[in-house]
């Protein structure tokens, strides 16, 4: 998948006359990159689309026009976009209780790399979790993640010749399985694919 440049972004003017219209275009977009694992974690499919928009929605907020910081977003958010062999997922654990949630996360450590996605006749594979920084220390686990999902050529050759896809994870404190992950989220992840 192709990575963003300083000539896909949209002026901070011409981002003001479009936002709302992008805004809605990506909310739809997002629809089918988002897949529930049980009740209390979302993993979230990253591509150039909806890292377009972060982009955008952050040099409006912050008022970016210069060349250095666009160029600094570009470079964060662009290592976000799959490569074409991969998934990206932003992994959230989410509980509304905030009590709750903490002391979840005692419970989840080590979460982060009991996920997998598997194609049917394959084994799982497991993500390459938190390449920018650990996120976890000896107390809890974070309730953000940030994954990649390599996978292999016969893989990707299977999915697109329209082999089913699951998604889990295998954790004592969190265990579930989404087999098969529906065809509309199946589907859009297929098209991050080379």
């Amino acid at each position: 998948m192709q990575k963003l440049t300083r000539d896909d972004l949209y002026s901070l003017e011409q981002y003001a006359e479009i936002r709302n219209r992008f805004r809605a275009e990506v909310i739809a977009h997002k629809k089918n990159r988002q897949l529930a694992i049980g009740p209390n974690i979302t993993l979230y499919f990253e591509d150039r689309t909806v890292m377009h928009y972060q982009i955008q929605e952050i040099l409006r907020a912050e008022r970016v026009f210069e060349v250095a910081g666009i160029n600094e977003e570009l470079e964060t958010y662009n290592a976000m976009i799959p490569d074409g062999s991969n998934w990206k997922a932003t992994f959230m654990i989410e509980f509304p209780d905030e009590a709750e949630r903490r002391v979840a996360l005692t419970q989840m450590k080590g979460i982060e790399d009991k996920v997998w996605v598997k194609v049917a006749g394959f084994d799982a594979v497991y993500p390459i979790a938190d390449e920018d920084l650990e996120r976890e220390n000896d107390v809890k686990t974070s309730s953000v993640h940030f994954l990649r999902f390599e996978l292999e050529h016969d893989m990707i050759t299977a999915l697109k010749q329209g082999k089913s896809l699951s998604v889990g994870i295998n954790h004592a404190a969190y265990s579930y399985t989404v087999d098969p992950v529906p065809q509309n989220i199946r589907d859009s992840l297929v098209s991050d694919l080379d």
